[in-house]
């Protein structure tokens, strides 16, 4: 083991912050009781549950009834895909459903799912070379009977910020709900339900130094949505099974504290977000290495690349040796040796497909940590190349 690994994965997941921690363990010592029932520990795991919804609620302008506990993000994502889609079929109220290439799976896979096998209408929308969705090809897309547009708003592989209050415009100028994944982008924007153009909103505390195993759905009063999960009454009927007090007491705090620490937060990922920019793409000839994703309009804190003629699993690999943790995008796909359909639907051509790098600053990060990778970085890539050029032939 490395004895001070550098972690530059934070789109994957991020560490739990201490007083998360400390505001979960009342859960599992004291409150542990089952929030759906009626006893005096039932009833304090419920006002721990309801307190912790109202908290959010406030955190996001929106009220408490408005949000839904689920297990992850990508649950969120499949209770506000398929739950607005099947409901809105059993109404007769449509039958299209229009999304984008660089969706996540959790979003593009079931769309695809509810057209394969559900008989749904689907629009795929296609990107520029950074990623981004054209407005105007959503409002070329919406048709009468649209009843979805579920547009992420920041890409977790590439780091490309989506123009999603205008397109949340455009689909509700039209009568369509806008639902939108901020997974990636949950600490990175500011949220206020009550202005932005958006109906859904999904996220997943553990991208912001909350706890793994909780998910959010925001759904705006009156949207209809089947529920995914069946067998019980919990959240109001949208979502069956016993909520995970601690998990949502933690999911709590940790968007309390990154409401809180937004800005400074901002700065700081940025810069070593900046630094990691210049000095990989100084470090190589540009017939070797380039930027992904939008140059301006990404995360914060996401730098990604991609690697011509090279594995990114393999350079992955090199730096995990090295004593750094990286990805090579989506930590759903990590060691799937296919080339990026995300590099794919940008216009790569595929001897760059393969090679994608993503690294993820965080908090704990710093200058040192970064200028270590940029100095070893070329003699790994050096190898890699020698490597790859004796497979080709």
């Amino acid at each position: 083991m490395i004895e001070n690994p550098i972690y530059l994965d934070h789109s994957a997941t991020t560490p739990v912050d201490p007083l998360v921690i400390e505001a979960m363990i009342p859960y599992w010592t004291e409150g542990y009781g089952n929030p759906s029932s009626v006893h005096h520990f039932g009833r304090i795991a419920k006002q721990g549950l309801e307190t912790a919804r109202r908290s959010i609620a406030n955190l996001l302008n929106c009220k408490p009834a408005e949000l839904i506990f689920t297990g992850c993000g990508s649950e969120s994502d499949n209770l506000a895909v398929k739950g607005v889609m099947m409901a809105a079929r059993a109404a007769g109220r449509g039958n299209h459903l229009v999304t984008s290439i660089v969706e996540h799976e959790a979003v593009l896979h079931t769309a695809e799912h509810l057209r394969d096998v559900h008989g749904f209408e689907l629009t795929i929308l296609g990107v520029d070379q950074f990623g981004r969705v054209d407005p105007q090809a959503v409002a070329d897309a919406l048709r009468p009977d649209t009843v979805l547009v579920s547009i992420m708003a920041a890409n977790n592989e590439v780091g490309t910020i989506q123009p999603i209050s205008e397109i949340g415009q455009i689909a509700r100028q039209h009568g369509a709900l806008f639902h939108t994944d901020a997974i990636q982008a949950a600490n990175l924007m500011e949220w206020d339900m009550q202005t932005m153009p958006i109906d859904l909103l999904s996220l997943a505390p553990h991208k912001f130094y909350g706890p793994k195993g909780v998910g959010l759905l925001y759904a705006k009063t009156g949207i209809d949505m089947e529920p995914v999960i069946i067998g019980g009454g919990q959240e109001n009927g949208r979502r069956a099974g016993t909520v995970n007090v601690p998990f949502a007491v933690g999911a709590a705090k940790a968007l309390e504290l990154a409401v809180k620490d937004r800005l400074s937060y901002i700065e700081h990922v940025t810069d070593l977000r900046d630094r990691l920019i210049s000095g990989i793409t100084a470090a190589f000839p540009g017939d070797e290495v380039t930027l992904t994703g939008h140059p301006t309009e990404r995360l914060p804190h996401h730098a990604s690349f991609a690697f011509k003629n090279l594995n990114g699993n393999d350079l992955i690999i090199q730096l995990d040796a090295l004593g750094v943790s990286s990805s090579s995008g989506s930590a759903c796909s990590s060691g799937n040796p296919k080339p990026s359909a995300i590099l794919q639907a940008m216009g790569y051509a595929p001897e760059w497909c393969i090679g994608g790098l993503r690294l993820t600053v965080g908090k704990q990060n710093n200058k040192a940590e970064i200028d270590y990778l940029i100095k070893q970085m070329p003699e790994s890539i050096s190898r890699l190349q020698r490597f790859s050029e004796l497979a080709r032939g």
